[in-house]
């Protein structure tokens, strides 16, 4: 199936695997890139090292394109992208919009740029700067999200911008492809889905706690912002001690990270510059790589939170990225078939 999403990156199938923290490291990223998707490394919960590390295994494992996913506003973003830049790396995305001269300068190195964004005028900026395509997730979506469902912003980002769009919230199957296709989108771009893969390495024990789930909740009691995750009683607990729990987590991600206080300070401002958060509620985002690492790294999904969207409600199944992937083209062809009439 070629569409403008295969044709721009080079991969065989229109289907992108997000660079989720602790879960999309190079295991997962080259399982789905071999598998024919664009497989891509979460690394904004890695430090420069652990990232450099994860490119060259995946580089290792497949010679199909690949993507990494980064902070534009990390302290070391430049550093980062010199990274991508010198390890050939295919496509750099982003989860929040990238700075226009990180843009500028992958670009120029002929790395193709992917961001994501939540809202219209999102979208319209990055497509002002250059982007090579756009990544629209809607509301369904797991992890930051936001109040606009996908049927309704897909369209209206499909209609004014001239760049691919890439549909995400909400896909897991083929039907679901077919769907973005016939909104214009380029390809669909899917989360939860690849977490609950056997190629994901997340502890079988918090896989067991997502196959189980059938609710999600948004809230803004991991670190500010709308933040969809699996409704349990410990994202219920965290409004009642969340600033206590910010403080210690806050001391925790330093030792983890390995950043200074004036680093954490420093991307503390980029934060609230670029998100309008309130110091309280940048005191909170430090809530959200410990509790994520809590549960997708440390099997605790007791004393984490677990980002999902709302496509965890009906899947049942931990499928490789290989069988996974086929499985969805397969329904995709079987859908468009039973869309098409019979010649004669």
């Amino acid at each position: 199936m070629r569409t403008a999403l295969t044709s721009l990156v080079g991969c065989r199938y229109p289907i992108v695997q997000t660079g989720m923290g602790y879960v999309a490291g190079a295991r997962l990223a080259a399982a789905a890139s071999a598998a024919g998707g664009l497989g891509v490394i979460g690394a904004a919960t890695m430090s420069v090292a652990e990232m450099t590390a994860a490119i060259r295994r995946v580089k290792e494992r497949t010679d199909a394109p690949f993507g990494v996913n980064l902070r534009s506003d990390a302290d070391d973003a430049a550093e980062r992208v010199g990274v991508l830049i010198r390890e050939g790396v295919r496509v750099a995305s982003f989860a929040m919009a990238p700075r226009r001269e990180l843009i500028a300068r992958l670009k120029d190195a002929g790395v193709l740029t992917i961001p994501s964004v939540g809202a219209l005028r999102h979208a319209e900026k990055v497509a002002g700067w250059g982007v090579d395509a756009i990544v629209v997730q809607g509301g369904e979506g797991g992890g930051h999200t936001g109040p606009l469902a996908t049927t309704l912003l897909l369209p209206r980002v499909v209609d004014a911008v001239d760049v691919p769009v890439i549909a995400a919230g909400g896909f897991f199957d083929g039907r679901g492809l077919v769907a973005a296709l016939a909104y214009g989108a380029c390809g669909i771009a899917m989360g939860t889905r690849f977490l609950l893969t056997s190629d994901s390495p997340v502890p079988d024990a918090v896989k067991k706690v997502y196959l189980a789930a059938r609710e999600t909740v948004v809230t803004t009691d991991v670190d500010g912002v709308p933040h969809r995750v699996l409704a349990t009683p410990f994202v219920a607990s965290l409004e009642r001690s969340r600033l206590v729990r910010a403080l210690a987590n806050a001391a925790r991600f330093k030792r983890l990270s390995g950043l200074s206080w004036g680093a954490l300070v420093r991307e503390g401002r980029r934060m609230r510059h670029g998100r309008d958060l309130t110091w309280a509620q940048v005191l909170q985002a430090a809530n959200t790589p410990v509790l994520l690492r809590a549960a997708m790294v440390d099997g605790r999904a007791d004393l984490g939170v677990m980002a999902s969207g709302q496509v965890v409600g009906v899947i049942d199944d931990l499928p490789s990225c290989r069988e996974l992937i086929g499985r969805v083209m397969a329904e995709a062809e079987a859908t468009l078939s039973r869309l098409t009439p019979p010649a004669g």
